[in-house]
């Protein structure tokens, strides 16, 4: 009984040290992580919304950024959706005009089937998304004007679904400010 004991203490030793290790490490690397990926968001936003030269974030119920021009004139807004699909998250950065329409989209992240959900990443799907407002914003499938993509109907939809809530709550959020002016 008394080995049991030894190598179950010797055990919670070695796993104790290591889970210590490891979140040293992750304090360490936290914050790194963190500013890299909003060195990627700044990135995707001027990306999708090329006419701003500077953002504003507006907090609330949801939250959002007022793109800029050079004058200080608001040019439009970008948001990022998100919601599940058919393994993981997807997230995508979109851009929006003064009139709510769809400027650009651009998949910041997301870990789809490869070689078929993936496929969202692919210039050519996102493309389809410029000039479209929040009415056609569904799936082909679900009589929108967004031609799926073959054999990830659902990574489509995801994206899609997306982008018509995030829209939905933008347009909301902006009629909001505008009453409080």
């Amino acid at each position: 009984m008394k080995y049991y004991l030894k190598l179950g203490f010797i055990l919670l030793l070695i796993t104790a040290i290591a889970s210590g290790i490891l979140a040293y490490m992750n304090s360490i690397t936290a914050p790194i992580i963190a500013e890299n990926q909003a060195k990627e968001q700044e990135l995707a936003r001027k990306e999708v919304l090329p006419l701003a030269k500077t953002f504003k974030e507006i907090s609330g119920d949801f939250s959002y950024f007022e793109g800029l021009d050079d004058s200080g004139n608001k040019v439009g807004y970008t948001f990022v959706a998100s919601l599940y699909g058919y393994s993981s998250d997807v997230k995508t950065m979109v851009g929006v005009s003064n009139e709510m329409v769809i400027e650009k989209i651009k998949i910041i992240s997301q870990a789809e089937t490869p070689g078929l959900g993936a496929n969202c990443e692919k210039s050519e799907f996102q493309a389809q998304f410029s000039n479209k407002k929040v009415d056609v914003m569904a799936a082909d499938k679900d009589g929108g004007a967004i031609k799926s993509i073959t054999g990830a109907t659902i990574t489509t939809r995801t994206i899609a679904n997306s982008i018509k809530i995030g829209l939905d709550k933008l347009v909301l959020s902006v009629s909001k400010e505008e009453v409080a002016k």
